[in-house]
C-alpha cells in the first residue's frame, strides 16, 4: 500500500533516512531532524512532500520516496526530483520501491510533467539495474556539481578567489 505520508509518519521518516545515509556509506552527513522534516513536509505550503509504503494500513512503514518539484525551461513544466527512495531490507523484493516509483510516474503523468529524475550512486549496482528494468536511463555527458560549507558562504559573499 502507498499513501501520502502524515505527520504521524516522521519519526519512522527519519530512520529510513538514516538506514539510507548508512547503506550510502554517509550517515555522518544524515544530519536533519525530525522537527526539520516535520517542519518541511507539513508546513502552510510544503515544497517537499514524501511517500509511504506499508505492508498493511496497520503497519509500521517499510519504505518511503521523499520527493519536490523542479522545473525543466527546456519543456516548460515542472518534473519530479526523488531526493530519496529507501525500501526496508526486510521488505526488499515484495515490490514496494516499483510501487513508490509507479506512484510518483503516476503524479507526473496526472499533472502533466514531462520528467521524474533522480541520482544513483555509481557503485549502486542493484539500484542501477533495477532502474533501467524500469526504463529509466542514465544521463550521459551530466555532472553533478554541489556547493555547501565555506565554498557556498565565500561566494554568497561575493568572495569568489
Amino acid at each position: 500500500m502507498i499513501r501520502a505520508a502524515e505527520p504521524s509518519d516522521v519519526p519512522a521518516i527519519h530512520a529510513m533516512i538514516r538506514e539510507l545515509a548508512e547503506y550510502e556509506r554517509a550517515l555522518e552527513h544524515a544530519r536533519a531532524t525530525e522537527r526539520q522534516l516535520h517542519d518541511a513536509l507539513f508546513c502552510e505550503h510544503p515544497a517537499v512532500f514524501a511517500l509511504i509504503a506499508e505492508e498493511t494500513t496497520e503497519s509500521e512503514p517499510v519504505g518511503f520516496a521523499l520527493w519536490f518539484l523542479n522545473f525543466s525551461t527546456w519543456t516548460g513544466t515542472h518534473g519530479v526530483y526523488l531526493e530519496d527512495l529507501y525500501v526496508r531490507p526486510a521488505a526488499r523484493g515484495a515490490g514496494h520501491g516499483r510501487q513508490l516509483l509507479s506512484a510518483l510516474a503516476g503524479i507526473c503523468v496526472e499533472r502533466g510533467y514531462e520528467r521524474f529524475e533522480w541520482w544513483v550512486l555509481d557503485w549502486n549496482d542493484p539500484s542501477i539495474g533495477f532502474y533501467r528494468s524500469l526504463g529509466a536511463e542514465p544521463m550521459e555527458e551530466w555532472t553533478v556539481f554541489r556547493m555547501s560549507g565555506e565554498p557556498l558562504r565565500k561566494l554568497a559573499d561575493g568572495n569568489t578567489a
